[in-house]
């Protein structure tokens, strides 16, 4: 039995991390320094850590505070934002993060997430898709959620996916910090069309969400959240044990 994976997420701007509703009203939490330690003694199986406004400022993800985040963890990092060139993943991966995350680059450059994934990779190479519902249908956004592609997220993630990206980050704007459980309409929807892990991100408000998501869209790989881990309204270790209690297996 695939044994199914917790990842916090460092939504980081200015070099702290903030977390909003929506994607909107972001409001300051914490060092990223400080929380990425403290998901790595706690139990994480992995963190990501994304530069949230690298791509709407047209500018580098910071490195300073991602070389720190990554000395201090030990746990695999998945690191986002700003990334536009093969360089870039270069960069990145240089300041010690282990896959790198793609949304608005690969939008612009559609043959980034294969070069990427020629040189580095499959495994090394994440789709992060931000998905929302317009018209009755799964939309594409760019620029931190702030730019409707008009692209079916679907068909989408299904390009990338044969281009050669090696897991999918799901993240429904509709769910994210709504903290009424996470978009299992859109994961499905996901996990039918791809044979690579997928990651769910946005809606996390309990551990019985966590329980909903993978009991009712098995094929799912992890569950991703950020305002719930980082205010302590749940605690990673007794998530873990929730999981395990209702026979989801999870490394404790």
């Amino acid at each position: 039995m695939i044994t199914k994976r917790i990842i916090p997420c460092l939504d980081v701007r200015n070099g702290r991390v903030v977390k909003g509703v929506n994607f909107q009203g972001l409001q300051d939490v914490d060092s990223p320094v400080a929380l990425g330690k403290y998901y790595s003694d706690s139990g994480a199986d992995e963190l990501v850590f994304y530069d949230i406004t690298a791509s709407y400022e047209d500018r580098a993800l910071f490195t300073d505070i991602l070389t720190e985040v990554a000395r201090t963890i030990f746990i695999p990092l998945t690191v986002g934002g700003g990334i536009n060139t093969v360089d870039d993943f270069d960069r990145v991966l240089k300041c010690g993060a282990d896959k790198v995350s793609v949304n608005s680059g690969a939008i612009r450059d559609p043959s980034l997430v294969r070069e990427a994934a020629l040189k580095y990779g499959d495994q090394c190479v994440v789709l992060s898709a931000d998905i929302k519902r317009v018209d009755g249908f799964f939309c594409v956004f760019a620029r931190g959620g702030r730019e409707n592609t008009g692209m079916e997220a679907i068909d989408w993630i299904k390009r990338c996916v044969a281009n050669g990206a090696g897991e999918v980050v799901v993240n429904s704007i509709d769910t994210d910090g709504v903290k009424g459980g996470f978009d299992l309409e859109m994961l499905q929807a996901v996990c039918d069309a791809v044979k690579v892990p997928v990651i769910a991100s946005g809606g996390a408000g309990s551990q019985a969400d966590f329980v909903e998501l993978f009991r009712k869209v098995p094929a799912v790989d992890a569950g991703l959240a950020a305002s719930v881990f980082h205010f302590g309204q749940i605690a990673i270790p007794e998530l873990k044990r929730c999981l395990r209690d209702n026979n989801i297996n999870v490394r404790l």
